[in-house]
Formats: C-alpha cells, sequence, structure tokens
C-alpha cells in the first residue's frame, strides 16, 4: 500500500504508532527510529521521560508500518508524518530522531510543514551532502544495498551492513545482538526505504539548520567520530554522548535520557 496522504474513500493514510503517558500535560515526543529499526526501540527512553506525552512511530516499510511506502521520498514522509500527528491530534510538539529518523526530523523542521514543532533533537542524523556528485555515489551505493536486501537472506546483508565503519565501536556480541534483532525485517521493505529517503536523494540542510531559530541540539555517541566531525565542521549544536559510538540511545540509554530532559527543561 502506497502511503499517499489520501486513500480513494478520501481517508487519511497515517503511520502506526503507540502513545505514552498521554496524561501528561503540554508538548509530545514525537519519536523517529532509524533504518532497521522501530519505535519500539525508544521504549527505555520513553520510559525516562515519563514527564512528557510520547508517541513512538514506526516508519514506512519498518514494524507494524511495513507495507507502507513513500515512493515521493522526504516530501511525501513529511506530509505523512503531519497526516499522522493530525490524526492523534498532537498540535504542540518535540521532534527526536536517530540516523534515518533523524534526517527526516531535519528534513521536517527545513521544508515541511510544522506550525507545532517547538524543537528538534537529532542523534547522528546526516544534514546532507553538498555536491552532487556525492550525492550520486551514495545513491549508488545505497542502490547496491538495496539489491541486496531484496535477493539475500537478510542475516547474510546484515552481517556485512555492521561491518561498515561507523559501526566499527560494536562488539562482536553487539553486533550479533543486532543482526538478530533487525533480522525480523522484511528485506525487500527495507530495500524500499532505502531507495527512496537515500543520502542521494536528500536535499543539503545545512545552511537552513544553522539558521533555524527552532531550539535545535545534535545528540552524538563520543566514539561516533564521523558524525562529531559533521557536527563540528557545520557548527551544528553538538551534545556528547559518553562511552557509545553512533547508536548512543541504544549503547547508553541513560545518559542519552538524562541529555534530552536536560535540552527539554531548558524550555519549559
Amino acid at each position: 500500500m502506497s502511503a499517499r496522504i489520501t486513500e480513494t474513500s478520501g481517508c487519511a493514510v497515517t503511520l502506526h504508532c503507540q502513545t505514552f503517558h498521554s496524561h501528561n500535560q503540554g508538548a509530545w515526543l514525537v519519536w523517529l527510529h532509524g533504518l532497521l529499526g522501530r519505535g519500539n526501540d525508544w521504549l527505555p527512553l520513553v520510559n525516562a521521560c515519563d514527564q512528557y506525552a510520547s508517541l513512538i512511530v514506526d516508519l514506512p516499510s519498518h514494524g507494524n508500518s511495513a507495507e507502507m511506502i513513500v515512493p515521493d521520498g522526504f516530501a511525501e514522509m513529511s506530509e505523512l508524518l503531519n497526516a499522522t500527528l493530525s490524526e492523534y491530534r498532537i498540535n504542540d510538539y518535540w521532534l527526536i530522531g536517530y540516523s534515518l529518523g533523524g534526517r527526516i526530523a531535519m528534513y521536517h523542521a527545513i521544508h515541511g510543514k510544522h506550525e507545532g514543532l517547538r524543537g528538534l533533537l537529532v542523534e547522528g542524523g546526516n544534514p546532507g551532502l553538498f555536491s552532487q556528485q556525492e550525492r550520486n555515489v551514495r545513491l549508488q551505493d545505497d542502490q547496491h544495498w538495496a539489491q541486496r536486501f531484496r535477493q539475500e537472506s537478510i542475516a547474510s546483508v546484515l552481517a556485512d551492513w555492521y561491518r561498515q565503519p561507523v559501526f566499527a565501536y560494536l562488539t562482536s556480541v553487539q553486533r550479533e545482538q543486532l543482526i538478530h534483532l533487525r533480522s525480523q525485517n522484511r528485506g525487500d521493505c527495507i530495500a524500499d526505504m532505502l531507495e527512496q529517503t537515500s543520502l542521494g536523494h536528500q536535499p543539503w540542510l545545512v545552511s537552513d539548520l544553522q539558521k533555524m531559530t527552532t531550539p535545535f541540539t545534535y545528540l552524538c555517541g563520543e566514539n561516533d567520530l564521523k558524525f562529531q566531525n559533521i557536527a563540528k565542521q557545520y557548527t551544528l549544536p553538538l551534545k556528547t554522548i559518553p562511552r557509545v559510538g553512533h547508536n548512543a540511545h541504544y549503547g547508553n540509554p541513560a545518559a542519552f535520557s538524562a541529555a534530552v530532559n536536560h535540552f527539554l527543561s531548558l524550555f519549559g
């Protein structure tokens, strides 16, 4: 099923979500996971931020939104996010996104309709590639991975996926745990989302992020040198999470949730 914003019946198409602590007043926390993840990845963080209402989202091609696709990429994803927030009557919210979820959050903050957006917390999300040549190379790389996800067993692809330099911090036990956990995904669905939201299709967001007046923090694991360097190169508001790599909220949920709670406390 395509995640077009309206079906022929006129009913809005929305993402599968779960709500937590909805009795709390004030702005909601809206959590967007990374590629190969699902909304439940955020549960330890949601429970540590229990003074806020939370909406955890299964992105297209993932979890209980696995049958949904976004052929028009980031623009359609941003519209779909708005439709989902409207369905849950969320008009006042913070976006928290990891990796792919962070890239979606940044795109939404810059190019989407976001009247109720209070602020942005991005964990290890790439703000874009500057040159068309870089984007073309990345698109080819993502298409290669997508082909593998479609043609091979997902476990065998993930065994190589988690050998990429950005995951060099993983121990062999952690790597095996992630392969087991992420093998619950469907390879063809992951391939679709990987192609549709490739960094090669993402606009260059750096200039707009630097000028943005909306509260923004860029969370990054202490051992994630690639994304620390991105933050420093583009003067993004970096907050480092100790003793972890790229997936900081997974590796050190206590420190990550403390950083989230502190940032939110600064803005009432």
